[in-house]
C-alpha cells in the first residue's frame, strides 16, 4: 500500500502541492533580492548616519555577498545530500535576525554585522528553488522554473526600489529594516511547516549514509570540469551590471544625471528589474523549446555589452532613452538563467548540486566584487563636494565608474563563444 502512494506521489510532478512548495522557495529568493538591492534607496541616508565614503558604502552593500559567496559552493553540496527544508527555515530566520541588528545599528561595525548575517541568511534561496524544482517537476520544465524563479525574485527587487524608497521616506530606513525582519520569521515557519524535499519523503525518509564524504566528493567532481567554470564565468558577467546598477548605483547615478529626488530615481531603476523580471521566464521557455543554450548566451552577452556601451558613452541627455537602455541591461541579463541549465546538463547527476552552487557563487561574487570597486573609482574622482553629510558625485564620474561594469560584461561575451552545446534536450 505504501509503495503505491510513493509511487503515485512521486510521479505527480508538477502538480498543486509541487507549485506550492516552490513558490515559497522563490519567495524566498524574492526576500533575498529585496535585501540584496535595499540600500540602493539607502544610499544618502546610510552615509549621513555612519558618515562613510562611497568606498566604505560599497564595502557595506557588499558585505551581503560575501557570505553569499563562500556559502554557495559547500551549500550546493549539503543541499545535493541533506535536502532543503530545514537549511532554507533556519537561514531565512538568520536574515530576519540580520534584519534587526541592522536596522538597530548605532555604529558602523554593527551594520556591517547585521549586512552580514543578511548575506548568509539569503544565501540559500536561489539553490532551494532551484533543488526543490529538479524534485517537484520534470526535466524539460527547469529552465523555464528557473526564470519563474527570478520572475519572483525582481519582483522582490522592484519592492526594494520605489515601494521601499517611499517607506522609507515617510517611516525612516530602520523601521523597513524591522519589518523586513518580521517577513523573515513568518516565511521561515511556513518553509518549515509545509515545505518537503521530495515527493513521498514523508511515507520514506531517505536515510544519509556519510553525508560529509558525499558532500566532497560532490565538490571535488563539480570542481574538476572546466566547461563548468567557464558557465560560472559568463553567468557573472551577467549578473554583474544588475547587482551593481539595481542594486546600488544606478539609484544615485539617476538622480544625479537628471536632478530626480530619490523615490523618483528609485522607481525608473526598476525598469531595470522589470526587464529582467519578465524576460527571465520567456528566455528559460525558449530556451527550454529549442532544447539549446549556447545561441541565447552568446545572445544575451552581445545585447549586455553593446547596451552598457553605450550608457558609458552617450551622455544622459534623454530620460527615455536611459530607460531604454535599463530594460535591454536587465532583459539580455535574465538569459543568465540559461546557463543554470546549461551547467546541470553538462555535469553528472551526483555533482549537480554542488556544480550549481558554483555557478551561483560566481554571479554572487561579481556584485560582491563591482559594487565597492564603482564606489572606489567614484571616491578618486570626487571633487570635494557634500550635501547633507553625503558625498555628491556627477554624471560623468559615475559613467567613468561603470567601464569596469562594462568590461566585464565584454569577457562573458567571448567566453560564451567558446561554450559547449549540449546534446539537444
Amino acid at each position: 500500500m505504501s509503495a503505491n502512494i510513493i509511487i503515485n506521489e512521486t510521479s505527480n510532478l508538477g502538480g498543486k502541492k509541487a507549485w506550492l512548495i516552490w513558490s515559497l522557495a522563490a519567495i524566498a529568493f524574492g526576500y533575498a533580492f529585496l535585501h540584496r538591492v535595499a540600500p540602493g534607496v539607502m544610499v544618502h541616508d546610510l552615509m549621513r548616519d555612519f558618515a562613510i565614503s562611497g568606498t566604505m558604502l560599497g564595502a557595506l552593500s557588499a558585505l551581503y555577498f560575501y557570505p553569499y559567496f563562500l556559502l554557495q559552493i559547500p551549500l550546493g553540496a549539503l543541499l545535493d545530500v541533506l535536502g532543503t527544508r530545514y537549511l532554507l527555515s533556519f537561514a531565512l530566520f538568520l536574515a530576519a535576525l540580520g534584519s534587526i541588528l541592522f536596522g538597530s545599528a548605532n555604529n558602523i561595525e554593527m551594520a556591517y554585522l547585521g549586512r552580514f548575517l543578511i548575506g548568509v541568511g539569503c544565501s540559500v534561496g536561489f539553490l532551494s528553488a532551484l533543488t526543490l524544482t529538479s524534485k517537484w517537476f520534470p526535466k524539460n520544465r527547469f529552465a523555464l522554473l528557473s526564470g519563474l524563479t527570478m520572475l519572483i525574485a525582481m519582483m522582490g527587487a522592484i519592492l526594494g526600489q520605489a515601494p521601499l524608497a517611499l517607506f522609507i521616506s515617510n517611516f525612516g530606513w530602520r523601521s523597513s529594516m524591522w519589518v523586513l525582519s518580521i517577513f523573515g520569521i513568518i516565511l521561515s515557519l511556513l518553509v518549515l511547516i509545509i515545505v518537503r524535499n521530495e515527493p513521498g519523503e514523508k511515507i520514506k525518509p531517505q536515510v544519509i549514509k556519510n553525508p560529509w564524504i558525499q558532500m566532497l566528493q560532490s565538490l571535488r567532481k563539480a570542481s574538476r570540469s572546466f566547461e563548468m567554470w567557464k558557465i560560472a564565468l559568463v553567468a557573472a558577467s551577467m549578473s554583474g551590471p544588475m547587482l551593481t546598477l539595481g542594486g546600488l548605483w544606478g539609484t544615485p547615478y539617476l538622480m544625479s544625471a537628471y536632478d530626480l529626488g530619490r523615490s523618483e530615481a528609485a522607481f525608473l531603476t526598476s525598469f531595470l528589474l522589470f526587464g529582467w523580471a519578465f524576460a527571465a521566464p520567456c528566455f528559460g521557455w525558449f530556451s527550454d523549446f529549442l532544447g539549446r543554450r549556447k545561441p541565447i548566451l552568446i545572445g544575451g552577452s552581445a545585447v549586455l555589452s553593446l547596451t552598457l556601451g553605450l550608457i558609458i558613452l552617450i551622455p544622459s541627455t534623454n530620460l527615455y532613452f536611459t530607460l531604454v537602455l535599463f530594460i535591454l541591461i536587465g532583459a539580455s541579463g535574465s538569459v543568465m538563467v540559461s546557463a543554470f541549465a546549461l551547467v546541470k546538463e553538462a555535469i553528472s547527476k551526483e555533482a549537480q548540486g554542488s556544480a550549481v552552487g558554483i555557478v551561483n557563487a560566481m554571479t554572487v561574487a561579481a556584485g560582491a566584487i563591482l559594487q565597492p570597486f564603482v564606489g572606489l573609482i567614484l571616491d578618486l574622482r570626487w571633487d570635494g563636494l557634500m550635501l547633507n553629510g553625503a558625498r555628491i558625485f556627477n554624471e560623468t564620474d559615475y559613467r567613468f565608474a561603470f567601464t569596469i561594469v562594462f568590461v566585464s560584461s565584454l569577457i562573458g561575451f567571448f567566453v560564451s563563444v567558446t561554450l559547449k552545446e549540449q546534446p539537444k534536450l
